[in-house]
């Protein structure tokens, strides 16, 4: 068994498989310490459900290392895979050159990034000073100078605010907190915390250039008229619009072009029957915690699919989404009825942006269920699989009818 990253999911889904009798289990991350993103998060955010304490992020990290090491994982840091082919066979780098690795099953578990300049198109003449939350924290957290003093800090996701506190901590001064939206994506009360700071949010104002090469640079910022306005700030900190990472899947798994990760039933299964994904690759993004849930189900699935227990990828049902407002539905396939060994037992779904009124599930036009919603952007939103014709086969259509706010 191979497990592709070192993260919360990789790492969970290691432990939960050496549990299950799985086997010889090698977890390979090209990353020189295990433990994902958390590693250089100095909060204390994690742990409660898996150790049922708070942790910072570095003795989270380490506690799912030891834990997987532990149960005789083994984990190969610095250690790069390259392709993915049938087989499963994977094309892996290492210190000592490329080799090629047969496992019985993979899961993929390389997580999610934050988008970064080329991804949000901002005009300049170069991203020098421009640095997404995860970089500003391990440049922090490998005794690197800091990058800047006065910097812009875009998006309103949890995701910044964690980025706030970094900035506090190390001296680090936000001239202001930019959103595009109307409102800050976060749950309240995570939107007085700039205040509390004392640093401006504008919200409805997007950030569309930088005027300057290094130093004190002028910041041009689109507002809700239309009009453009000039910021002096030193740099720009990136937070949020998460993107799995999934370029090591194409050109060998069906990518789902609303998540952007791989096309799954709710085993995890991609659409090579030898390999399956967990954690935020499945979709931008989730918490640590859940992430971790996610690794070990995955084990389950995976060492049933080993006994020959689950059922066939092919048919059952296909789930799509209409419309704008629903952002994307995660598995995208379901295969049969029940939840059976190691699968999910709710689809996951996020909204693009403040909706209220209805979910509503069809099959030809036929409406099979519906519940009211009352959601936002990149917050969690769950329907129970157990009420859907699993096991039946034809297409399920998943849309909201809009009430006004």
């Amino acid at each position: 068994m191979a497990v592709i990253g070192a993260g919360p999911a990789g790492l969970a889904a290691a432990a939960e498989l050496r549990a299950c009798g799985a086997g010889r289990v090698i977890v390979l991350d090209r990353a020189q310490v295990p433990g994902g993103g958390a590693r250089h998060c100095d909060l204390p955010a994690y742990g409660l459900r898996e150790f049922l304490r708070p942790l910072r992020g570095p003795a989270y990290a380490a506690r799912l290392a030891q834990a997987a090491w532990d149960s005789g994982a083994l984990i190969f840091p610095g250690t790069a895979v390259t392709a993915l082919h049938s087989g499963p066979r994977l094309t892996v780098s290492t210190p000592g050159g490329t080799q090629e690795i047969v496992a019985r099953r993979v899961l993929v578990c390389t997580g999610a990034r934050e988008s970064g300049w080329a991804e949000r198109q901002i005009a300049g003449s170069g991203a020098a000073g421009v640095l997404t939350t995860a970089e500003l924290k391990r440049r922090l957290h490998h005794g690197g100078r800091l990058p800047f003093q006065s910097p812009l800090l875009l998006g309103t996701e949890a995701v910044a605010l964690s980025a706030l506190l970094t900035c506090q901590d190390a001296g680090i001064h936000p001239v202001a907190v930019v959103e595009p939206s109307s409102r800050v994506i976060a749950r309240w009360p995570a939107g007085l915390l700039p205040r509390i700071l004392g640093i401006p949010l504008l919200l409805n104002t997007d950030l569309v250039g930088i005027e300057g090469e290094t130093g004190l640079r002028e910041m041009v910022l689109r507002g809700p008229d239309g009009a453009e306005r000039r910021l002096q700030a030193d740099g720009v900190i990136l937070t949020g619009r998460y993107l799995p990472e999934a370029g090591l899947l194409r050109g060998h798994l069906a990518l789902d072009p609303r998540t952007g990760g791989p096309e799954v039933d709710q085993f995890g299964r991609c659409s090579d029957p030898g390999y399956f994904a967990a954690g935020n690759l499945l979709r931008p993004v989730e918490t640590a915690s859940w992430c971790w849930r996610e690794g070990r189900r995955a084990a389950r699935a995976i060492a049933a699919s080993l006994r020959g227990a689950l059922p066939p990828r092919a048919g059952g049902l296909l789930l799509e989404v209409e419309g704008p407002t629903l952002k994307y539905v995660v598995p995208q396939r379901l295969v049969t009825r029940g939840c059976g060994e190691g699968a999910a037992d709710m689809l996951q779904l996020r909204v693009t942006r403040p909706v209220m009124g209805r979910l509503v599930v069809t099959r030809g036009g036929e409406e099979l269920w519906s519940g009211r919603i009352r959601s936002g952007p990149e917050r969690r939103l769950t329907l129970p699989i157990g009420g859907l014709p699993v096991g039946e086969s034809g297409v399920l259509s998943l849309r909201v009818d809009e009430e006004l706010l």
